[in-house]
């Protein structure tokens, strides 16, 4: 959905990625334009070192291009929607900087924006990273929707910064005011990530193994029923080939698959670069031969026909929306790429029903294993309209490997 964001000096056409006209929800909310309404109107020098952390799909950092924002995200889609929406209103790209929270973060900071993530653990993570650089006359000032803002925030924003308060709430979205305090410890890597712990018995062969997970990637701190449900029932024996562990999270999944299958070329995916960092992580802690960790989005870039296997625990929200469109998508591109007669396993919550969706594009669905709330599927790739076994296995220009 095409739209645009008033801002109190300029519009902005802005769009999510990827731009689907279906799509009714909006790349900017009631959020952004208090934090930008609230910049004007108090009359924030925009001037010095910006840095705006968590910008949703670039709205801020296009905003306020005209004064060299250095934007900080974990989302490769959010970082394509920003250069998209950059070109969308004729701004030049280096105008801004784009970096990912496995970047190093600017030196100086004097206005840092925030919006409000949906995992405390990230917020935490980036406020750390960020307060070496923070100094007594930064202006802090964060951004989200009421129902975003927890008193948990607040004591973040308060034991890592200084003193917060937030305002009044507007449209449903409320802002948070931090002053830095210059007591504080501002130790670069004094937070606690990344964090490590060992995985339960019970779910194959990486039962006991460790498990390494990077601020706001899901279930952090502890192994989740959904992916302990899949680990049991991977399959098994398949002699080699090209598999791709898709949204790899932390990657148990993945690596699960190659100490099992030795032979096999697994391919790590997510759109989070704190996931894909967790994966290599957890990979290189437990596993060996090889494998490949790429950002970006979803199966793109992967030729026809180019892949055996692919591994899929399909996430249903977009920031605050439920949605299933990332999940189609993600499908969609696994039947591009799987050679005919490859298969792609889905684990998902029951009350989903992608075994209609996987019935739709492939023709195909499987039950390979199902409980009181979690249903495993497999669909296989007709030969009909599918690639060669023996395509290349190219990659997208633009996924970034690690």
């Amino acid at each position: 959905m095409n739209d645009r964001m008033t801002a109190p000096w300029a519009e902005y056409e802005l769009a999510r990625f990827p731009e689907d006209p279906r799509d009714r929800l909006r790349a900017w909310d009631a959020a952004d334009t208090y934090l930008l309404r609230h910049l004007a109107e108090s009359g924030t020098p925009l001037t010095g070192s910006v840095v705006v952390v968590g910008d949703r799909w670039g709205a801020l950092t296009t905003a306020l291009a005209a004064h060299g924002p250095a934007q900080i995200t974990d989302s490769y889609l959010a970082q394509r929607a920003t250069r998209a929406n950059l070109a969308r209103n004729e701004v030049e790209e280096a105008a801004v900087r784009l970096l990912s929270t496995r970047d190093t973060p600017p030196d100086r900071v004097d206005l840092l924006l925030v919006r409000v993530p949906k995992s405390l653990a990230l917020l935490e993570d980036q406020l750390h990273r960020l307060a070496p650089a923070v100094h007594e006359g930064t202006v802090v000032v964060g951004a989200g929707m009421v129902k975003e803002i927890h008193t948990s925030t607040l004591k973040l924003f308060e034991r890592i910064l200084g003193p917060t308060h937030t305002s009044l709430a507007r449209q449903k979205a409320r802002l948070v005011f931090c002053t830095p305090d210059p007591a504080l410890a501002r130790a670069k890597g004094a937070g606690p990530w990344p964090y490590s712990y060992q995985l339960p018995g019970g779910i194959g062969l990486l039962s006991g193994r460790t498990v390494t997970n990077h601020a706001g990637v899901f279930c952090a701190d502890r192994l989740d029923i959904g992916t302990r449900f899949f680990l049991q029932h991977l399959p098994r024996g398949r002699g080699g080939g090209r598999v791709v562990d898709l949204g790899c999270g932390n990657g148990v999944v993945g690596t699960a698959v190659a100490l099992g299958d030795p032979e096999a070329e697994v391919v790590f995916v997510d759109e989070s670069y704190q996931a894909v960092a967790s994966a290599e992580a957890t990979y290189t802690a437990n596993a060996a031969g090889k494998a490949e960790f790429l950002v970006g989005d979803g199966m793109e870039g992967f030729p026809p026909g180019s892949v055996d296997l692919v591994l899929n625990n399909p996430p249903f929200h977009s920031h605050q929306a439920t949605t299933d469109a990332t999940a189609w998508r993600m499908f969609q591109g696994a039947r591009r790429a799987l050679r005919p007669g490859g298969e792609l396993w889905v684990i998902g919550n029951r009350h989903l029903g992608y075994h209609v969706k996987l019935r739709r594009l492939f023709g195909n669905s499987e039950l390979v294993a199902s409980d009181a709330k979690f249903v495993v599927l497999k669909a296989v790739r007709q030969a009909s309209g599918g690639g060669s076994r023996k395509a290349s296995g190219g990659r997208s220009s633009q996924g970034v490997r690690r």
